[in-house]
């Protein structure tokens, strides 16, 4: 029998984009926290934007720590710590912790047999698999146990934190490798959007003849998307329409200072846009997806696939632990998987269209698709089309200006003029995964569509060219080894 009107629930702020696990919202009884506390809690919920007082078994909550993260331990327990961990977020990212013996392996073949550059190259590799999903794991448990707004802020920061490394660490190796930082940003735009939705619609396809999600969230994603892409190939459009001009006369250097330049200032227009996106989900529109990730929650228990959100957590002290560790193990697979890019490119023929493009996004962003392909196959395909849009976002309105702005604190002529090959593939890839978005429905044909164009897309980036090497060094821009290429011709 009620005894009093039902308080209202809050989601996150951060929906669409929100990568918190939403199989953590309900408890295993059907009973959320608010119609508990409302019959017999007598620890009620603090007032609105502050911590809870109350954890999902109605005790109260250790102090500063949100219910949504309380582990009912503190400091750290070794056998808990290791069985937490190795369960992680899902049933894919589990299966991924088989791969930590390469972690020690990878490190050692570094230091053991250095000569060995095709071997420290794939071992390092997959090393990269499990660190970054530990990185990811351990940053979800830690941003449920801070208030919803700072716990979504920092888990944004900690979902591209595999990425930003390996573009940091890019950046300071030197401008040779510039093609393949570009490429990398282009590339894990086009891995989220073709090949993570493509086989989150086929596996979720495979179960049931059609999914359905709201309109809401694949209009804001796509829209986003347009506007990033628009940033983002701007500066190459700039270059190629004065490059091929014969009505303008701009010298190579003057027009390469003006690129960058203009990519500098687009960089900061980028961030801009991105805090702006954020302060829209968390503050002003915090509430306008709660309907649809509530409609989510319900099919998942009507289908019988809920999970028990109050399953064991890590504990603060813990999760520090492991995100120190992880992100360790992150940079140094990264400084060592970086190192042996330019051997392979060169001595391997591997092109750096190729190697940016389709095998550093892979790697990179694997944490994250297996969370949403796990969303997608248990019917959650608001939740996993909005972690597929929102790392997309992510990495074009926050990474992307961060890596240009640290070139330019470096010295390194860090620009935005996309090969013209990557600026048309982007712009078609947005194109294609709007239309598959625009009924509001998708079934396992549309998933493998996105699939086989993105294996499309590889293809050609195989074979695509390294710039031409002027002095040395890679070209940033590609502005000087065009000139460079037709004094050749002009000469032969």
């Amino acid at each position: 029998m009620n005894t009093g009107p039902k308080p209202t629930t809050r989601t996150s702020g951060i929906a669409p984009f929100n990568r918190l696990n939403h199989r953590d919202r309900k408890p295993s009884n059907g009973l959320d926290v608010e119609s508990r506390i409302s019959r017999q809690d007598p620890f009620p919920p603090s007032q609105e934007g502050h911590i809870p007082t109350v954890d999902h078994k109605r005790h109260r909550s250790i102090k500063g720590i949100h219910p949504d993260g309380e582990s009912g331990r503190k400091g750290i327990h070794p056998l808990n710590f290791l069985s937490i961990c190795c369960r992680s977020t899902c049933t894919a990212s589990k299966y991924a912790n088989f791969l930590w013996p390469f972690v020690p392996a990878a490190i050692a073949i570094h230091f053991a047999r250095p000569d060995l550059h095709l071997w420290i190259f794939v071992l390092n590799y997959i090393a990269m698999v499990p660190a970054a999903n530990l990185v990811g794991f351990a940053g979800q448990e830690l941003a449920r146990k801070l208030p919803k707004v700072f716990g979504v802020i920092f888990e944004t920061t900690i979902g591209s934190v595999v990425e930003l490394i390996l573009f940091m660490v890019l950046i300071k190796k030197g401008e040779q490798s510039i093609p393949v930082i570009k490429a990398a940003i282009l590339g894990s735009i086009l891995a989220n959007l073709l090949l993570c939705l493509g086989m989150c619609f086929f596996v979720g396809g495979m179960r049931r003849d059609e999914q359905e999600f709201h309109e809401a969230i694949s209009e804001a994603g796509t829209g986003l998307m347009l506007v990033a892409g628009m940033g983002l190939v701007v500066p190459a459009a700039f270059s190629t329409a004065l490059t091929g001009s014969t009505t303008l006369t701009v010298t190579q250097a003057s027009l390469a200072a003006s690129i960058l330049e203009i990519s500098r200032a687009t960089a900061v227009v980028l961030l801009i846009a991105y805090a702006a996106h954020v302060f829209f989900q968390m503050r002003t529109h915090h509430s306008l997806y709660e309907d649809i990730l509530e409609t989510d929650e319900h099919k998942e228990k009507d289908e019988g696939l809920h999970k028990d959100p109050s399953k064991t957590r890590l504990t603060f002290t813990e999760c520090v632990i492991a995100l120190l560790f992880a992100v360790t193990c992150v940079a140094l697979i990264a400084v060592f998987l970086v190192e042996q890019i330019e051997n392979i490119v060169q001595e391997r023929g591997i092109s750096d269209s190729f190697m940016g493009l389709i095998l550093v996004p892979l790697v990179e962003k694997t944490a994250e698709h297996l969370t949403a392909i796990d969303e997608a196959w248990d019917n959650q395909t608001n939740h996993a089309l909005s972690s597929v849009l929102g790392a997309s976002v992510q990495t074009a309105l926050l990474s992307t200006p961060l890596v240009v702005l640290v070139g330019w604190g470096l010295n390194r002529k860090m620009d935005l003029n996309f090969e013209l090959f990557d600026a048309v593939v982007l712009i078609l890839a947005i194109l294609v995964v709007g239309n598959f978005l625009r009924d509001g429905k998708s079934n396992y044909l549309e998933g493998l569509l996105c699939i086989l164009v993105y294996f499309i897309i590889a293809i050609a980036a195989f074979f695509y060219p390294n710039p031409i090497r002027s002095e040395g060094t890679a070209a940033g821009g590609g502005v000087a080894p065009m000139e460079h290429a037709k004094r050749l011709l002009t000469t032969t």
